[in-house]
């Protein structure tokens, strides 16, 4: 299972929300590459990049983060954040982005997240499936779509999605463990997909269970920042 630490941008600072919620910003570094650079200083090799304030304002804000950290470390970046229009994915393509997440333009315009994954390819697109009471939310957890999650899930891949990240809103931020029920149901409903754990995450312990469960990759936040889960006790578990 491959373990992707998290970087949130808020102007251009690293910070955590509880559930989404932007008057719980936490500023925890006033630079983004110095985290990341720690990170890849004990062996980790990927990043979810995340621009808080493309989430709100919905077009990319924060590339000129992601070409800083992207030119300056090896990581292998998933940015999301506010992706909306071909120009905004090319940006973060060429500012460096391995992969790029997409969450309300698959809801509000599946045809051009259909298009971004016909061009770019499986490999590149992540459907980003957000929860909240298995309900899929959007722009920055602020809206609920009215669509279920799993038939929305099962859906796209379908269409050709391989990788999804799926964060319970509840949970994010939270600190009290992640929704293992939760991702238990998908992967058993979409074997072949590469599910990637999100928020909630909080002892060292979450990651082999999820592990067990299949999950392909888990993203870990606030527990890292927090001093729940070592950079140590990563770089074992890594190797």
């Amino acid at each position: 299972m491959r373990i992707i630490p998290a970087i949130d941008i808020i102007d251009g600072k690293c910070v955590r929300l509880s559930q989404g919620d932007y008057s719980t910003s936490k500023i925890y570094n006033e630079n983004p590459l110095e985290v990341a650079k720690e990170f890849e200083d004990h062996g980790i090799q990927y990043l979810h990049l995340v621009d808080l304030d493309g989430a709100k304002s919905k077009h990319i804000v924060n590339h000129k983060v992601l070409e800083t950290i992207a030119t300056s470390t090896s990581l292998k970046i998933d940015f999301g954040g506010g992706l909306k229009s071909d120009e905004d994915l090319q940006i973060a393509f060429n500012s460096g982005a391995s992969q790029i997440t997409g969450g309300s333009i698959a809801v509000k315009d599946p045809d051009t997240f259909y298009s971004w994954l016909k061009k770019f390819g499986s490999k590149k697109i992540i459907l980003g499936a957000d929860a909240k009471d298995r309900r899929v939310a959007i722009s920055g957890w602020m809206e609920d779509s009215g669509k279920h999650l799993m038939p929305f899930i099962k859906e796209f891949q379908e269409k050709g999605v391989e990788y999804v990240i799926c964060t319970d809103v509840s949970k994010d931020g939270m600190l009290e463990g992640p929704a293992f029920d939760l991702y238990e149901e998908i992967i058993k409903d979409n074997p072949s997909l590469k599910l990637i754990a999100s928020g909630g995450i909080s002892t060292f312990d979450e990651l082999p269970k999820l592990q067990e469960l299949g999950c392909e990759g888990a993203i870990l936040g606030k527990a890292i920042y927090e001093g729940r889960i070592s950079l140590k006790q990563l770089e074992r578990f890594i190797l």
